[in-house]
């Protein structure tokens, strides 16, 4: 979903998109290879059969018999489709009749994702009013309204946003999830919202997956333990007067199946495990999720032996529905039936045939609602498969209450906007931070530190909100956020700075590590940048594997005689044994959210000298000693982690690390990302993204950015999946220049071959003059190419690649000993591009050499 989470990547959109004219090579060889073979046949009667009935109530069922009665077909198709408020209106609902609306990760009130509570409220209220108008020819039926709330309330900055799963995993602790499934659907139905997409499912079986810190762990224990305490956080046990009562909202079970088991760690990709390793390690959390009530479970992007889930209805109908029992409904992902073969995301019959609930049509819903309307006309949709369907919607929405509320505004219990980041609940915040950590090493015994010490804070992370929090925060990336967007939050920084000064000591902070006093220990708080889906996919496990310039910080105070506390924050575990020998002690802090106050709970003693809170948490991911030692999961063959699944020190544990090999395992040559610049929506490591003009440059960290002196603008958009393009523009008052740069490489072997610089793009505004495509070399330095007559050949509106081999650069005096610069497309004109990948490709098939 862009899922929200934006959810979600649109993905592979275009190419089912052209698929359908047979403009994609290889297509049909995909879809033959995705039929049903022998192993992807499934034995439904392997599968778990449910330990209690749940969610059928004769009394429901009579109601909802009579409203499908009432319902005309075009209400009926309306209530299997979901649109994101980024394209549909309440006033849409008079003519569409919906049965959901959902705000994808970067979707917003109004357009503004940063849009205060009140402006959720409002827009809930006016989605639900409309759907229950007393009006000719219309069945008022309550719309439901969904968003990612997958660690919290994330989309809002107030919120508590709570630990990333992948810490809470750590944490070992149901009841734990329990209370903050209860505050997330708090702060969530004061806000309007009667529906979270979590809690996820996943069991992670390769880190390199993006969305590796959605899950809980890689082992099927510990998700089977959560899966039913944070669904009864969310909706109040089954059976109980608790379920759905205020404060209580719809929880999601996703995504079934197996998105955590892909190959390669592949978001949106294959997974190759057998039918048994379906059963035994994906599918544990689900059966508890059943018994407790779920009421709805979201349908994954991914396949299975090549079959997408989205199309697959043995898994979907025969085994979730009929073995498994689930009696709810099944929501898709962002577009992701667009990904089924003979499928686009305005049209897909084989997903609700497969047994697909409800579609998250995203953007496409108007053209999906009358395309699916007229194959249930025809025949297509059986009716009874879409009766099936709708009576599945009809009952969650009677069961969870929605009939008998009125709008949002005028509930009565409802939740005050005031509860969003209450006391109470970023008290409960704090201790699940303070119970995920992880003590990785300890070795000279510098923790726990006194409070009456003088404290040099240092790291990109120590004062950064935003990246403490990671991804699905405030934006579907995560990125661009400031300390000012999380009223009431607390960073890193300042929860050490309360504990320090309170009891006597002297906190000083330079994120660059410098100092004027020497300090008694220096507090290092670094990691990764946040990001959210595919775009966190990886290849290696490397931490910083070109530009290690937190290793070099570490090392810096280590030599000063500094001790050093090394907080590390990811999403995932790191092969970071270079870090782990430039700190004295290395605590895992994953991705903590909004109560950075928990680390200085652990690492900090009171002021009496005593001990306040231990280390608790134990990993519930092994531990990489290589960064190519994945997949790495408990329980394989030749299971030899770095620090095993379970690991965790204690303040009075006396365990040595030691010094660690430091050689990645990572083959010369094949570094992560070598020779790839831009996918996925951005610059890839180590490389970033910058926009110059007379008056700067501005390095783009957002969706959205201008030049300093506004020449240029740029922005995220969708071309096959969410966000996963940027369209540039060009003003034409002055000479702007999009720029990849980073640090200096050397492809002088490159450019004495075929290797080309491909770049994927499309003209969306043709070049009003000259355009210049350069690789820069440093200062002075460059070899410009002029692209403007292959700019004006290129249709408008249509992907395109362009491939110029690295020695025409060279030959229009680019050193390319010394490439900082990859790729600057300047331009003094108005200009409209889009491009979604700039990578070296060694392929020169239709390579062009414009003169210089």
């Amino acid at each position: 979903m862009k899922n929200t989470y934006a959810r979600r990547a649109a993905a592979f959109g275009m190419v089912s998109a052209l698929a359908l004219t047979g403009m994609v090579p290889g297509f049909r060889a995909m879809a033959q290879e995705t039929a049903p073979t022998a192993a992807s046949q499934l034995h439904p009667e392997k599968w778990p059969a449910p330990a209690h009935q749940r969610l059928i109530n004769p009394a429901i069922e009579a109601r909802v018999d009579t409203l499908l009665k009432q319902l005309s077909l075009e209400e009926k198709v309306g209530q299997v489709i979901q649109g994101d408020i980024g394209s549909i209106t309440p006033e849409d609902l008079r003519k569409y009749p919906l049965g959901s609306v959902l705000a994808g990760g970067n979707s917003g009130p109004g357009g503004d994702d940063r849009a205060p509570p009140q402006a959720w409220l409002d827009l809930a209220d006016q989605f639900y009013r409309v759907s229950l108008e007393k009006r000719p020819g219309h069945t008022p039926i309550p719309v439901l309204f969904g968003v990612d709330a997958v660690h919290g309330h994330g989309n809002i900055g107030a919120a508590t946003i709570f630990p990333h799963n992948i810490g809470l995993g750590a944490a070992h602790d149901p009841d734990l999830l329990r209370r903050i499934g209860t505050v997330t659907a708090v702060e969530m139905a004061a806000t309007g919202i009667d529906w979270t997409f979590a809690p996820a499912l996943s069991v992670v079986r390769d880190d390199r997956w993006g969305r590796s810190y959605e899950g809980f762990s890689e082992d099927p224990e510990i998700v089977a333990a959560y899966s039913a305490a944070i669904v009864e956080g969310v909706q109040g046990k089954a059976g109980s007067k608790d379920f759905m009562a205020p404060g209580r909202i719809v929880a999601s079970a996703k995504h079934f199946l197996a998105d955590g088991g892909t190959d390669k760690g592949r978001d949106q990709g294959n997974a190759l495990a057998s039918e048994e390793e379906l059963i035994r390690i994906h599918n544990a959390g689900y059966p508890p999720a059943i018994d407790a009530g779920v009421l709805t479970v979201m349908a994954s992007f991914s396949s299975w032996q090549g079959i997408k889930h989205h199309g697959n209805k043995a898994l979907l109908t025969d085994v979730l529905k009929g073995r498994m029992g689930f009696n709810g409904f099944i929501v898709g992902d962002w577009n992701a039936h667009d990904q089924v073969p003979g499928c686009t995301k305005v049209n897909c019959p084989t997903a609700i045939n497969a047994g697909l609930d409800m579609f998250m049509a995203a953007d496409g819903w108007k053209q999906l609602y009358e395309n699916t309307l007229a194959q249930a006309k025809d025949g297509t949709i059986p009716m009874a498969r879409l009766d099936d369907a709708v009576r599945r919607v009809l009952r969650v929405k009677l069961l969870s209450g929605l009939f008998e509320k009125p709008a949002p505004k005028d509930r009565p219990g409802l939740p005050a906007l005031s509860t969003l980041g209450s006391p109470e609940h970023r008290a409960v915040g704090r201790e699940a931070v303070r119970k995920s950590l992880v003590l990785l090493k300890n070795d000279t015994g510098v923790l726990p530190l006194s409070p009456k010490a003088r404290v040099l804070v240092a790291g990109d992370g120590a004062d950064n909100i935003g990246k403490q929090s990671g991804g699905w925060t405030i934006s579907w990336q995560g990125t661009g956020n400031r300390n000012d967007e999380f009223p009431g939050a607390t960073s890193i920084l300042a929860g050490i700075k309360g504990a320090v000064t309170a009891a006597g000591g002297a906190v000083d902070y330079d994120k660059a590590g410098n100092f004027t006093s020497k300090p008694d220990v220096a507090i290092v708080v670094f990691g990764e940048e946040p990001y959210a889906e595919f775009q966190g996919d990886v290849e290696t496990l490397e931490y910083q594997p070109d530009e290690k310039t937190d290793l070099a910080l570490l090392k810096k105070l280590r030599a000063q005689g500094i001790p050093v506390v090394a907080v590390f924050l990811s999403g995932r575990p790191l092969w970071v044994n270079p870090e782990l020998n430039a700190s004295d002690a290395f605590v895992a802090a994953w991705l903590p959210g909004t109560e950075g106050g928990g680390i200085a709970d652990v690492l900090f003693k009171g002021a009496d000298g005593k001990v306040r809170h231990d280390f608790n948490g134990k990993l519930s991911f092994s531990w990489p000693r290589t960064a190519v030692q994945t997949p790495l999961n408990r329980g394989e063959k030749d299971y030899n982690p770095l620090f095993a699944y379970g690991y965790g020190l204690t303040y009075h544990d006396r365990t040595k690390v030691g010094t660690l090999p430091e050689e990645s395992g990572v083959p010369a040559g094949a570094r992560q990302n070598a020779g790839i610049y831009f996918r996925a929506g951005r610059a890839a490591a180590p490389w970033s993204l910058g926009l110059r003009d007379a008056q700067g440059e501005l390095r783009v960290t957002t969706t959205t950015a201008a030049s300093p002196g506004s020449v240029l603008s740029l922005r995220s958009v969708d071309a096959a999946a969410q966000e996963d393009a940027k369209q540039v523009v060009w003003s034409g008052k002055a000479a702007g220049s999009l720029a990849i740069s980073g640090r200096a490489v050397d492809l002088s072997r490159q450019s004495n071959g075929d290797v080309t610089l491909s770049v994927r793009y499309r003209v969306d505004q043709a070049p009003g003059g000259k355009v210049q495509m350069a690789v820069g070399c440093g200062t002075d330095c460059a070899g410009t190419l002029d692209v403007t007559d292959l700019l004006h050949k290129a249709k408008v509106g249509s992907f395109s690649t362009l491939k110029i081999p690295l020695k025409c650069f060279a030959g229009a005096g680019a050193k390319m000993d010394r490439v900082e610069a990859p790729l600057i497309l300047t331009s003094s004109s108005t200009l409209g591009l889009t491009f979604t990948d700039v990578k070296l490709e060694a392929d020169p098939t239709n390579a062009v050499c414009p003169a210089g």
